[in-house]
């Protein structure tokens, strides 16, 4: 099959795509990944064809006011000529990334999406997606929740609105169903089922596991010793000043833990000059495929790839989320039993080293973290999404 694959360059949403691009081609077929030039390599190294994907701010900024629908429409006219030059069998879209299922759609090309982190619809007596509070643990707690319906849709009929204000300006017929970012045809949930409260599923998603994909990386050992292992992996792109590096480093330097931490290639503004504790090592980049597996817990901000990739390893988490998504999937953590949370307003060394301490006490943590390692070692998620891609294209 042609199958032509979009997603914008953020870490959290093109290395999914690339993870499924990489196994589809593996399986023969002619595919073509559109993304931010920063990943042309990796892309065609994977044996995929690369197609620089318009880099408009997805989230409007002060200095970039441009309104997502409005850069949808836009990126989706220099887009459609890459659909009409491939002539793919069918699109699969980031659910972010709109252009390319917009584009594709403009020439009948059949589109499935991508989610890749916990699956953001709304169900009965659950909290609002992203709100980063936990499933309900009472009858009265659901009837509570219950009561936020009606504010989620109405902010979901807005996004529907403006969403078919895009399309009406590409000439596509308006959509009727709410949550428009998400293929009626597929929709493919690129997360653990362990993190997502049970609900009964459409029949139209498919919970494939996490797509897993890192660029080349080389393993990094913990520093010499015998106590549990520490890794402290923020986030590549929020906590500018790298408050929760500083505070897990000065936090955690006279424990009996031995601690490996990356700053991902933004240096900290205090790192000049900075004595990094004799039980750490801090290096700018380290692959965490290779070196998670040596580790007990990990410490992060709660960027799904990151979080998933620690419990693919068997690791205890403590979370603190910074931005997005992350407390959402703090509170699924929590709530799977696998990480501690630590709310961003009360980050400090002391806060920090009493979580770590939690999660470390707690052998439950592991275990379950375990359980949730053999599962993924037993189901590659992103051999389950091209299953379900070859599946949908062939019905």
């Amino acid at each position: 099959m042609r199958l032509l694959l979009g997603a914008f360059g953020d870490p959290g949403h093109a290395f999914p795509m690339l993870a499924l691009g990489a196994r589809l081609a593996e399986r023969g077929h002619d595919v073509c990944l559109q993304t931010w030039r920063r990943w042309r390599f990796d892309v065609e190294a994977a044996s995929m064809a690369f197609a620089a994907a318009p880099e408009y701010q997805v989230f409007p900024t002060l200095s970039r006011p441009m309104a997502p629908y409005e850069a949808a429409v836009v990126a989706a006219r220099e887009t459609a000529p890459l659909v009409e030059a491939f002539g793919p069998d069918a699109c699969v879209s980031d659910i972010l990334t709109l252009a390319p299922a917009l584009a594709a759609e403009l020439a009948g090309v059949p589109v499935a999406t991508l989610v890749p982190h916990v699956c953001p619809l709304p169900a009965p007596g659950l909290p609002p997606y992203s709100l980063g509070a936990r499933r309900p643990r009472t009858a009265l707690g659901t009837r509570l929740w219950a009561g936020t319906d009606g504010v989620v849709r109405r902010g979901l009929e807005r996004g529907r609105e403006e969403y078919n204000g895009a399309r009406a300006q590409l000439g596509l017929a308006p959509r009727d169903e709410l949550h428009t970012g998400l293929s009626r045809a597929l929709t493919l949930i690129g997360t653990f089922p362990q993190l997502e409260y049970p609900r009964a599923w459409p029949p139209w998603t498919r919970v494939c596991g996490p797509l897993l994909w890192e660029p080349p990386g080389e393993r990094v050992n913990p520093p010499d010793g015998n106590g549990p292992v520490v890794l402290v992996a923020p986030s590549t792109a929020h906590d500018a000043g790298h408050a929760l590096l500083r505070a897990a480093l000065d936090g955690l330097a006279g424990e009996r833990v031995r601690v490996l931490a990356t700053f991902n290639g933004r240096e900290p503004p205090w790192l000049a000059g900075y004595r990094v504790p004799a039980n750490a090592t801090l290096v700018p980049w380290l692959s965490y495929a290779r070196s998670m597996p040596a580790c007990d817990v990990v410490v992060t901000h709660g960027g799904h790839g990151t979080l998933v990739r620690a419990l693919s390893a068997g690791c205890a988490l403590v979370v603190c989320p910074a931005a997005g998504d992350m407390g959402e999937n703090a509170a699924r953590a929590d709530w799977a039993g696998v990480g501690v949370r630590l709310p961003r307003r009360l980050l400090g060394a002391a806060t920090l080293r009493l979580a770590v301490r939690r999660a470390l006490a707690d052998p439950s943590l592991r275990t379950r973290a375990r359980v949730i390692a053999e599962w993924s070692a037993a189901h590659d998620g992103a051999s389950a999404a091209a299953d379900a891609v070859e599946q949908w294209c062939e019905a």
